[in-house]
């Protein structure tokens, strides 16, 4: 599908003016009850994250953390999906959602501190100032089983289908175009679909998989593959964060309320490297990306919101504010510290095991022989 197929969720054209799709029409009274604090909201995370990545992508170019994998061009995607989201969801992410993590609580530089290795997961799931965002998963579509078994607890818990808007609880679920090759994404569609979990897979098609184009994956698009466990999916203009709300809230709705799982494909499009030790001009040509530019979800509702009224005032208020959080996190992230090399033994076990001991104590010796060149 190109991105002005008729089939596709669109309420924003690429140009930013409001021209929903005919497949947008169901999802135009979530889109009209959004309020212009809602609007603004869009836009602000949206910009926030996009100077925050781009300052943690120059932090790894100078050395300061060993991998970083940008999110450049696929911030309505997330946006979108993680406000769509209730208070008590469950979101697990793969690695990619940084914006998805921040809104939900994560402080940004917990996700720096992964990637700085001075962490063994990056935050605390279940500490509530982090909004129930689960652990960045860097095996591909991992993520995916841990959510369905999440989600299948929920539903033996009696926790959604109730009735109860309020207390109902779903998940959903992130992963790329190269991960929904994976076998353990069809597995967590298998048993989601056996067990009819409170889940919605979302899916965000960014057209590359490290250098293996999305068309050598699948002939047919992706979101079909849902159908084939019976279950219900949405292809939507990931570069637009109003349908990418309106359509994930809705899914949201449903799997919460006990009606099964969802699929959401979203097409959007990497502008940056896959990660930062990736160099994508090997494989992809400056006119593709030159085309995808054009329909920068950024661009697009700034364009929308000055049209609505929103003036200089505001947009200067986010720049700065954007400015504001990315210095932020360069200069955390250049005064944290190492932690002790032992700390990685310290949680294997509840209680002190005799062979971690022993490992553990065969470490220290081993940096010991070192010397104070170690040091």
């Amino acid at each position: 599908m190109t991105p002005d197929d008729p089939h596709l969720v669109r309420v924003l054209a690429a140009d930013g003016s409001f021209a929903p799709s005919p497949a947008a029409e169901p999802y135009l009274d979530a889109v009209a009850a959004l309020d212009e604090a809602d609007l603004e909201t869009f836009y602000r995370d949206m910009t926030v994250i996009r100077a925050f990545d781009r300052q943690a992508t120059n932090l790894q170019r100078q050395g300061q953390l060993a991998l970083w994998p940008p999110s450049h061009g696929q911030e309505a995607a997330q946006v979108g999906s993680a406000r769509a989201a209730r208070a008590q969801d469950h979101l697990f992410p793969s690695y990619r959602e940084h914006v998805v993590c921040t809104i939900r609580g994560v402080d940004p530089v917990d996700i720096i501190r992964l990637m700085k290795g001075l962490t063994h997961g990056g935050w605390n799931p279940y500490d509530p100032k982090n909004g129930n965002t689960h652990l960045y998963t860097l095996v591909l579509g991992s993520q995916t089983l841990h959510a369905t078994g999440f989600a299948m607890g929920l539903a033996f818990d009696g926790k959604s289908g109730t009735g109860d808007a309020d207390r109902d609880e779903a998940v959903i679920v992130y992963y790329g175009d190269g991960a929904s090759s994976q076998g353990d994404v069809h597995e967590a569609m298998v048993f989601a679909a056996s067990f009819q979990t409170p889940e919605v897979f979302f899916l965000q098609n960014n057209q590359w998989a490290i250098s293996v184009p999305v068309r050598t994956q699948s002939p047919a698009p992706l979101h079909l593959r849902a159908a084939g466990y019976g279950m219900p999916s949405i292809h939507v203009d990931g570069n637009d964060v109003l349908a990418s709300y309106a359509v994930t809230r809705r899914a949201l709705d449903e799997a919460r309320a006990g009606e099964g799982p969802r699929a959401i494909e979203a097409q959007t499009y990497r502008m940056g490297a896959h990660t930062t030790s990736d160099d994508p001009t090997k494989y992809r040509t400056a006119d593709e990306e030159q085309s995808w530019a054009l329909r920068d979800p950024i661009a697009r509702m700034r364009t929308y919101l000055r049209g609505r009224g929103a003036g200089d005032a505001f947009f200067t208020e986010v720049d700065a504010e954007a400015a504001a959080v990315a210095e932020d996190a360069r200069a955390r992230t250049v005064a944290l510290e190492s932690i002790p090399t032992d700390l990685i033994f310290d949680h294997v076990y509840s209680e002190e095991h005799p062979l971690i001991s022993e490992q553990k104590q065969w470490l220290a010796d081993y940096e010991a022989s070192f010397g104070e060149e170690r040091a």
